[in-house]
């Protein structure tokens, strides 16, 4: 645990030397040349055949937009922007998903639906369907984007992000249709469980078979090539097709809203929803497909201990089991970059995400229990107190840390994975183990801190009387 005084002497010593302490390099996209000279021979054919059929789902992607545009005079703009999660309403009183304004948005998300089965990000899915030319992405590159070179800089500005798991994409669809499905279980439900069907069939042709699932799928290249954990990405689709395979009716409680998550809705003046507990119906899926949903959460499963990073905590001492990254090189397994500012690391509030679904595990292995007990012991020692970051956008200097007694806990968003200590990243590439040596841009538009683990902290308390 890191205590006030400890990080007031370490804050003043980094003002004092302030410098770039690394630059992050660039993640390597999966080729045909990348897996012909890492994967074992025994193994290629798997990753190449993988890699075929995401060109070919691409490719045939493509060509329906083509397809719709053929003889329009005119091709039609940008679908709305919005944060699509938000607009999906999760978690209504039962009688909703029945309403004409329910089947309203799921007529919505059905429109969207790439041909390879997935979701953009970003949608406004309570505004129009797509209409035929139309793209099945909004605008979603970077608006602070500088260069050709920027990791966010995509590889074709025209065809970005079809489709993804980022920003709860495609999971939040396919939630919102089996609670479509609870409510219509007559043949006006029907089209909706076909669509879902359909999104589990993407989500199976999108996970790596080493278990992993890419950021966007089909692949696009750079890091949205990597396994991710960002955003819930690998978490959440296991969750998924975790209900998926088991092919029933079930009830679950909304989360409870993070803190950061509840500020940035304040910020946007979004009113918190009312949320109830939730009825999804899975029983429309097939036999054959939930045994191919099973096979692949426990693959993800395998792939989730896998990367769990092992460090030293000095020079000379063994390694240990540490947290997770929030990315991760997809044939290596090492921890790499994703934009400009997110480099190679440690990653707090992602593990804390991984710590929960293993605890909710049904007869969790000894490997899972080891794994769950090594990271609730790495974030008891990292745990900051006495602490707040604070400030905003209005404040003058921006988002800071601030010394308030009783504060705490809170946890860097990310650590280096030779020290274990906080670092920062800037769009420039640079690394800083100071989070006041950032640009006033990324230090007030991006979460350096948070308190999620907290919440898995105390969930672990009672798990580990019994594990």
């Amino acid at each position: 645990m890191i205590r006030m005084r400890t990080l007031l002497v370490l804050s003043v010593a980094a003002g004092l030397h302030a410098s770039v302490i690394g630059v992050s390099k660039p993640v390597e996209p999966l080729t045909v040349e990348r897996i012909n000279t890492i994967v074992p021979a025994a193994q290629r054919g798997a990753w190449l055949t993988y890699l075929k059929h995401s060109a070919d789902l691409q490719a045939a992607d493509k060509a329906s937009i083509e397809a719709e545009r053929k003889g329009l005079a005119t091709i039609p703009p940008l679908p709305t922007q919005s944060y699509s999660a938000h607009t999906i309403p999760l978690h209504r009183e039962a009688g909703f998903y029945a309403s004409d304004e329910a089947k309203h948005i799921g007529d919505v998300i059905l429109s969207f639906q790439t041909p390879s089965g997935g979701w953009s990000k970003n949608l406004e899915m309570g505004a129009s369907p797509r209409l035929p030319g139309q793209s099945y992405a909004t605008a979603n590159a970077a608006p602070t984007q500088s260069s050709a070179d920027d990791f966010d800089h995509p590889a074709d500005e025209h065809w970005h992000y079809i489709a993804t798991l980022d920003n709860d994409a495609t999971n939040t669809e396919l939630h919102y249709l089996a609670e479509l499905s609870a409510a219509l279980p007559g043949p006006e439900g029907d089209k909706y469980r076909a669509a879902a069907k359909h999104g589990i069939v993407y989500l199976l042709a999108a996970q790596y078979p080493n278990g992993g699932w890419p950021q966007v799928y089909p692949l696009e290249g750079g890091y949205h090539d990597a396994i991710t954990f960002n955003d819930g990405a690998q978490i959440e689709t296991t969750q998924v097709l975790a209900a998926a395979a088991k092919g029933a009716r079930v009830t679950s409680d909304p989360e409870a809203i993070d803190l950061e998550t509840r500020a940035a809705l304040e910020r946007m003046g979004r009113k918190l929803p009312e949320e109830h507990p939730s009825t999804e119906d899975w029983s429309f899926v097939p036999a054959p497909l939930r045994a191919r949903a099973r096979a692949a959460v426990t693959k993800s499963l395998d792939v989730i201990l896998k990367t769990q990073v092992q460090l030293a905590s000095a020079p000379g001492q063994p390694k240990a089991l540490t947290i997770w990254g929030q990315q991760y090189d997809p044939l290596t397994l090492e921890p790499c970059s994703a934009r400009n500012y997110e480099m190679p690391s440690l990653s707090s509030g992602e593990s804390a995400e991984v710590i929960e679904y293993l605890m909710d595990l049904d007869h969790p292995s000894p490997q899972v229990v080891r794994s769950v007990s090594a990271a609730a012991t790495w974030f008891e020692a990292h745990k900051i107190m006495g602490y707040i970051f604070t400030g905003g956008r209005n404040t003058p200097g921006g988002r800071h840390l601030e010394a308030k007694e009783g504060a705490g806990p809170i946890w860097s968003r990310y650590y280096a994975l030779d020290t274990q200590k906080p670092i920062f990243g800037d769009r420039d590439k640079s690394i800083h183990d100071d989070v006041m040596d950032i640009s006033l841009e990324r230090r007030n538009g991006y979460a350096w801190y948070g308190n999620g683990p907290a919440r898995a902290l105390a969930e672990y308390a009672t798990w580990k009387k019994t594990h």
